[in-house]
């Protein structure tokens, strides 16, 4: 017989949100940076700057990397109970459009007289997750999806499927893309608790996030 596994979908909590778009930052719908007119790599390190973060290995970053490292720090800053769960218990479910064509075409470019391992190391879009779970030591289930758009219904079926099924309790998820002069990074803290802004996880409101973000 087929064994199935059975989704529960009970009710899971937006505790938390982030966005770096345009050139404005937010933290749960406040504005909290307002950096329009600056580039991407230029606005990036001008926001770790302004926030005061202390994390050299920033520096070492590509630019889809710094994106989420930030906009994870901003998501977890002051809200976040990180010691109330284990390190295998919090996962990440991320998304973009571009993958990391961006450092694809540098690292292209730069083969044509010597190619950089600096970049190289960076020419997979999951490596973001990585970078943010070497930042706060989590060790969850991961996954990082390419899509057209930002896709909320799914997103909320993957990560209610990882917290009905009893993999994660906890679990950061959104959308981190870079490319060129255009990048965006909407991230959520979902967790099973209502706390924070204890927002019902479901695609409205996770879409609604989004669009205001934009």
């Amino acid at each position: 017989m087929e064994q199935r596994i059975k989704i529960l979908s009970a009710t899971h909590f937006i505790t938390s949100t982030s966005s770096i778009c345009n050139g404005f930052v937010r933290k749960d719908g406040k504005l909290l940076f307002d950096g329009v007119g600056s580039e991407g790599a230029a606005f990036m390190l001008s926001l770790y700057q302004h926030f005061c973060f202390n994390y050299p290995k920033f520096y070492k970053m590509d630019n889809l990397a710094k994106l989420g490292w930030l906009a994870a720090e901003l998501l977890l800053t002051d809200d976040f109970k990180q010691a109330a769960y284990q390190a295998g218990r919090v996962g990440l479910v991320l998304a973009n459009k571009n993958s990391s064509l961006d450092d694809d075409i540098r690292y292209w470019q730069s083969v044509k007289e010597i190619a950089s391992p600096s970049l190289f190391v960076y020419t997979l879009p999951n490596i973001v997750i990585g970078e943010i779970c070497i930042r706060h030591g989590f060790k969850g289930e991961h996954t990082f999806y390419i899509q057209e758009k930002f896709d909320a219904n799914f997103i909320v079926q993957q990560v209610n499927y990882l917290l009905d099924n009893d993999i994660l309790d906890a679990c950061i998820c959104g959308w981190v893309d870079f490319m060129a002069r255009d990048f965006k990074a909407v991230l959520y803290l979902v967790e099973k608790r209502a706390e924070g802004l204890a927002l019902e996880f479901n695609s409205e409101k996770a879409a609604s996030v989004f669009n205001v973000s934009t």
